[in-house]
């Protein structure tokens, strides 16, 4: 009897380890095969020049001040004015709440819908009392050992000033667009992008433009970051997570600290946000997170392809992996950050209110009622209340990477930058992208900024810069995207 259940046992453990393999094995590669394509020849050393130019202009977004600045954002618009003559030329170029930059770049056929390429003006402001710890001015403009360095160089000038570099080429080599080409240059992006990017957007859709597709910076082609892929893998963001802020608040009768009662404000809120970090919302392998391991699984090496490759069975074991890494963590659910707490005036007196605000980045797939409802139940106590704060929206529609669009940008990639791995992906931050969701069939996320784990500490961080190369790469994008867009479609499925 003992054998019998052996050997039955012994042959479950073939049937699984044959199924893995089979089903390891019948995964393959999803990248599209093109041949490599020889970027547009330009010279890297004036376009870094133009870039340390605009980066020195102080186009900083400042919360609660819309318009500051202005000065400065006017100087930027003389200075591309002045440094691509061609594309002001031929362009019209339209100002949109006084500091925010609609370009009209007419196609020869009015059947074709129109496309268009975003990207900001605006930069965060250095964090005071980090200026010392830069190796450069962050305002400078310094181009040393190969870099662009300062506030904007990566974030999000250097895309600007690609396109517009481009654009510029493009026209001096003779070349129409087929389809309309819109360019949008936001002013506020920093601030959540309402003043320009949404304006730019409500004004073509009163003019009655549907977009074909959108592309605006988010996701990178990052090296060395995904454990078992020594490729460089160039993510493209198909959606983007909501946006929500709750304010929590408890109340209790104030007092004197040598008389606390069993319930204080404190002690209420206090308990309530540490059930929130320790009951997050439930992290699974869905929609763009699905898809994307999907994608990559085939390109992976060793146990990693196994694992990625049968979810079915090592779902548990790998999403406890990537719940470590702040990163991965966020790519699988609604996450839940406590980043303002209130309470007290003093070490003797009990505080008779503590409040406390909570944000959440809500995946696809999720709704801020829905967030709303998981925190009242965790929670569980009607003396705090939970009331929405500031500003929220929801997450964006998924654009499909099955989509000739995305298929467009895929091919760019993989004919500019020959063996990089391409992949569907999920910004979690915000991009002004969103706003053209009413207008735009298909919105897409990425620039080809290169980038190590050493590097991402720089975006919003200290010591931000892009290598000259990497943005001569990044014009050669945007003109080989251009050009690809206007060929015929079978060429791109």
């Amino acid at each position: 009897m003992l054998k019998k259940i052996v050997l039955t046992f012994a042959a479950l453990i073939v049937v699984l380890l044959l199924a893995v393999a089979f089903n390891t094995l019948r995964h393959g590669s999803r990248q599209m095969e093109v041949p490599p394509v020889k970027a547009v020849a330009l010279d890297a050393n004036a376009a870094a020049q133009r870039l340390s130019v605009a980066v020195r202009l102080r186009t900083v977004s400042q919360d609660g001040k819309p318009n500051a600045g202005a000065e400065e954002f006017r100087k930027l618009h003389a200075l591309l004015e002045q440094s691509f003559p061609r594309a002001h030329s031929v362009l019209k170029r339209e100002r949109v709440n006084e500091l925010s930059l609609l370009y009209t770049w007419p196609g020869s056929d009015p059947a074709a819908k129109p496309i268009m390429l975003m990207a900001h003006q605006d930069v965060v402001p250095v964090a005071a009392g980090t200026e010392k710890d830069w190796q450069a001015d962050p305002f400078g403009g310094e181009i040393r050992d190969g870099f662009v360095w300062g506030r904007g160089s990566w974030d999000d000038k250097g895309n600007l000033l690609a396109i517009m570099e481009a654009v510029e080429l493009l026209i001096a080599e003779g070349y129409k667009p087929r389809q309309t080409i819109y360019l949008a240059f936001g002013h506020d992006e920093e601030l959540g992008g309402e003043r320009g990017a949404k304006a730019i957007a409500a004004l073509l859709q009163s003019r009655g433009v549907k977009l074909d597709f959108v592309t605006d910076e988010g996701l990178l082609i990052t090296e060395g970051v995904l454990k078992g892929l020594d490729r460089p893998v160039a993510l493209i963001g198909t959606a983007e997570k909501g946006y929500l802020t709750l304010a929590l608040g408890a109340s209790a009768v104030p007092g004197h600290s040598s008389m606390p009662p069993p319930d204080t404000a404190i002690g209420m809120l206090g308990a309530a946000l540490a059930r929130l970090e320790n009951r997050q919302m439930p992290a699974a392998f869905r929609g763009v997170a699905a898809e994307m391991f999907d994608t990559i699984a085939p390109e992976m090496s060793g146990l990693n392809r196994v694992f990625l490759s049968n979810l079915w069975l090592f779902g548990p074991l790998v999403k406890s992996q990537l719940e470590k890494g702040a990163a991965t963590n966020a790519m699988l659910r609604t996450t839940t950050a406590l980043t303002v707490m209130q309470a007290g005036n003093k070490e003797n007196v009990l505080p008779g209110r503590a409040d406390a605000l909570v944000n959440f980045r809500v995946l696809p797939g999720d709704n801020s009622d829905g967030v709303t409802a998981h925190v009242k139940s965790v929670v569980a106590n009607d003396k705090i209340t939970v009331e929405k704060r500031g500003f929220s929206y929801e997450p964006t529609p998924i654009s499909p990477s099955a989509a000739p669009s995305y298929r467009l940008i895929a091919r760019t990639v993989r004919e500019l930058f020959p063996g990089t791995v391409v992949a569907p992906g999920l910004m979690i931050g915000a991009t002004d992208s969103r706003h053209m969701a009413p207008i735009a069939e298909n919105i897409y996320r990425f620039s080809p900024v290169r980038a190590k784990s050493e590097d991402l500490p720089r975006f919003h961080g200290t010591n931000e810069r892009i290598s000259i190369a990497n943005h001569a790469e990044l014009i050669g994008f945007y003109h080989r995207l251009l050009r690809n867009a206007a060929g015929k479609q079978e060429e791109v499925e």
